[in-house]
Formats: C-alpha cells, sequence, structure tokens
C-alpha cells in the first residue's frame, strides 16, 4: 500500500538543537499491509537516502579498499564513519581544518558518524564512568587516557561534519544484570539531553539512540525519555547485536518498533548487517542499518550469495570457473572475475581478492535493499519475507553466525 506522510523538522525541547526544515525531512511513501515495513525517503543537504536502507561503514573515513568511487557505483546512499577512531587519528580538529569529512575524504553523499560510544565502553575495565562523562584508555592507540562529556562528544561530531551524528550514549553487552541495564538507560537519556542542548550545527541531524537490552519495558522507558527531551530528527536502536540470539533479538524489537516508536521517524539498527536480519528487521519496521560485516568478512575470503556462504579458500571452488552469485549483478560478477581466481588471491593474499569480495558483498547487501523497498512499494513484502525464510540460504546468513559487535571489541567497526 502506497502512502505518503512527510515529517520536516524544526527547533524545539530543551534547545535549538533539532535541525531545521529546509535541511531534513522524512517522508513514508509507502507500508506493506501484511508487516510493519515502510519505504521512506530521508532529505539531507548532501542528498535523499531511500529506506530502508544499507549503510556501508568507512570507519576511518575509508571503505577499506574501494575507491570513494566504487562505494558510489555499488549504489551506496550513505556511508558511516566513526568518531572514536576519527578523533584519535587524525583527530577533529584536523579534519575540521581540511574542509570536514565530505571533503577529507571525497565523499559528496551522506555521512553518519557514529558516537562512538559502544568503541568507548568495549575498552571493559580500563573505562571509568560517571553521570558527568566517560574516562577510558585508548588501548588501541597509544595507552593516552580520554575523558570524554556529552558535550565535548557533540564539539568533535560537529567538527567532523557528518549529515547525521549520533548522541552519546551507554551500550551493555548481553548477557546483563536488568539493573545494569536500567542504569544505562538512565545515564543515557541524560546524556542525550546534554548532547541535544549542545549540538547547534544546523546543517547536521542528531538522532537519540535507545536502549534497553532485550528488556521490553526498559527499550519503552528509554524512548519515552528521548521523546519528552527534546524532538530528534530520528532513532537509533542500540545494544543488540552484542551476544543475544537471532530470536532473543527479535521478541523486544519487533514491538519496539511497531507499537512504541514513532511512526513519523526513521529507526537505524546500530551494527546489524547479516542478510537474514537485516530482511526480517525491515519487517518490523526498520529503515536503516550499518554493519562491518561485508568487508570484515571479504577480508576473510568470505562472500554473500544466494547459494549462502561462500568460503573461498574451500577447494571446491579451485577449479569452478563461474561467478560468486550467478544472480548478482555487481561488477565482479558480471565481469566474470570467477571463484577460481578469487579463491587464487584470496589463498595468496593478494589484495585484489579482499577488494573484489568487498565490492560483491556491499552490492549485496544494497542490493538486497532494494527489492526490498520494492517489494515494500508493491506491497508485497509479506511474500518477499516469506520467499526469503523459505530457503535454505536464510539460516546460513543469519545473526547466529554474525556477532561481530559481541566479538569485535572496540575494533567493531574497522
Amino acid at each position: 500500500m502506497t502512502t505518503t506522510s512527510t515529517t520536516a523538522f524544526s527547533p524545539s525541547g530543551a534547545a535549538a538543537g533539532a535541525a531545521p526544515s529546509s535541511y531534513f525531512s522524512y517522508e513514508v511513501i509507502a507500508t506493506d499491509p501484511n508487516t510493519q515495513a515502510r519505504a521512506g525517503i530521508l532529505h539531507t543537504p548532501h542528498g535523499d537516502i531511500p529506506t530502508p536502507i544499507f549503510m556501508p561503514v568507512g570507519t576511518k573515513a575509508t571503505v577499506k579498499g574501494l575507491l570513494p568511487s566504487i562505494v558510489d557505483e555499488l549504489g551506496a546512499k550513505i556511508i558511516l564513519a566513526n568518531t572514536y577512531h576519527l578523533s584519535m587519528r587524525p583527530g577533529a580538529d584536523l579534519i575540521a581544518k581540511m574542509g570536514g569529512l565530505h571533503t577529507f575524504m571525497h565523499w559528496h553523499k551522506p555521512i553518519l558518524t557514529d558516537s562512538g560510544g559502544f568503541q568507548v565502553f568495549s575498552h571493559g575495565e580500563f573505562v571509568k564512568l560517571s553521570r558527568d562523562g566517560v574516562r577510558f584508555k585508548a588501548v588501541d592507540y597509544d595507552g593516552s587516557y580520554v575523558y570524554w562529556t556529552p558535550e565535548s562528544n557533540m564539539d568533535i561530531a560537529q567538527k567532523l561534519g557528518a549529515d547525521i551524528v549520533m548522541q552519546l550514549d551507554q551500550c551493555p553487552g548481553y548477557p546483563a544484570e536488568k539493573s545494569y541495564v536500567e542504569r544505562a538507560v538512565n545515564l543515557s537519556s541524560a546524556w542525550a539531553e546534554r548532547c541535544w542542548k549542545a549540538h547547534t550545527k544546523p546543517d547536521q541531524a542528531l538522532f537519540g539512540i535507545v536502549q534497553g537490552g532485550m528488556h521490553l519495558d526498559l527499550r519503552i522507558r528509554s524512548i519515552q525519555q528521548l521523546e519528552q527531551i527534546a524532538d530528534f530528527i530520528g532513532y537509533g536502536i542500540g545494544g543488540y547485536s552484542v551476544g543475544e540470539d537471532h530470536a532473543t533479538m527479535f521478541e523486544s524489537l519487533a514491538p519496539l518498533c511497531s507499537d512504541y516508536m514513532p511512526k513519523n521517524k526513521p529507526r537505524y539498527l546500530m551494527g546489524v548487517g547479516n542478510p537474514t536480519t537485516l530482511v526480517r528487521a525491515v519487517g518490523v519496521g526498520v529503515d536503516m542499518f550499518d554493519c562491518v560485516l561485508p568487508t570484515r568478512t571479504a577480508r576473510m575470503g568470505t562472500a554473500f550469495s544466494h547459494e549462502g556462504r561462500l568460503n573461498l579458500k574451500n577447494a571446491e571452488h579451485i577449479t569452478a570457473d563461474i561467478p560468486l552469485d550467478e544472480r548478482c549483478s555487481c561488477p565482479v560478477c558480471t565481469e566474470c572475475y570467477t571463484r577460481s581466481y578469487i579463491g587464487h588471491l584470496v589463498r595468496q593474499h593478494e589484495m585484489l581478492g579482499s577488494i573484489l569480495l568487498s565490492m560483491h558483498n556491499i552490492y549485496f547487501l544494497l542490493e538486497t535493499m532494494q527489492h526490498a523497498r520494492q517489494a515494500i512499494i508493491d506491497g508485497t513484502y509479506k511474500a518477499f519475507l516469506d520467499d526469503w525464510n523459505a530457503t535454505h540460504t536464510a539460516d546460513d546468513l543469519r545473526l547466529k553466525h554474525y556477532h561481530m559487535n559481541a566479538s569485535a571489541g572496540a575494533d567493531n567497526r574497522v
């Protein structure tokens, strides 16, 4: 079923933290009659973002191994970079001096920067938390101690200059005591208000982040607190893919999106990027996704395909004179780079192998989201979802194989 609902955003709430309507608006252009899936358009200063959308991750101002022009040609509409890593090297002041992140990395479409909060809290015993902020040891850099407040985090975000930025939040792992998760919700809400007050860049959208672990009541409390604080342009959904299984995740994610999150604002499921979870999450109403999965698994020699995951190191591919996926129209597959050749590159540790696999994996997710969007517009998303889940590859591309956030620690955006 096709509908049109446009929401423009203007300053309100505790301070002028939201962007004027001339910079950002969000339209829901279609909703599926049999699921919670919706198709939309998020308008930004650097271009429109059709949703649902997957955002390739360019942690340190680069999608690893790929020229920005190639990422563009693959169909990416927005990419993500990481505030923690960029603040450490080369530093927000230098990037601002070079003209901001778009100019610095030669990417002139929308950019989203996360707050870096996940990376900070992944430092474990090297983190000291207070209501005022967080002190942590940059063990993956020079070992120095760094202190962030919501205000200093927003200062970094504004210097980087991305189109969309995220509040500083506390992301609990899984499993965790409910009391600990509850404190994280309350602290994240308090920090959200301070981020809102500190954020003054009019051509940059600030998203709040919903926390609450696997506890639906805490998720509801989190979104209610954020809505009371300010008119955030959109919402990140944090604290998933941190160790839980696929079914556990959707026990709270599905009702959160369908019943409690605003209908007129984009919803961004943070750090989740395996194909099956994307397809199912679209069905419960998620609009935006990011993950290092397509490029990280590429560097491990693995490709997504409609047959499931392909490990190009396996002997079965040595004489395979066929593309990675005969149903794929990415440049790697259409230009007839064979499994045999790419497997050779992977086994010989040639960088071209990782590059070709990264191109293919990113395209696979982008194309999956394009097909999902069209199915929503056509009113057939339930059939699309059922067909996907009926294939033998659905389980092979499911969350249980890819706890990227849980296993990657502070490096999960690399």
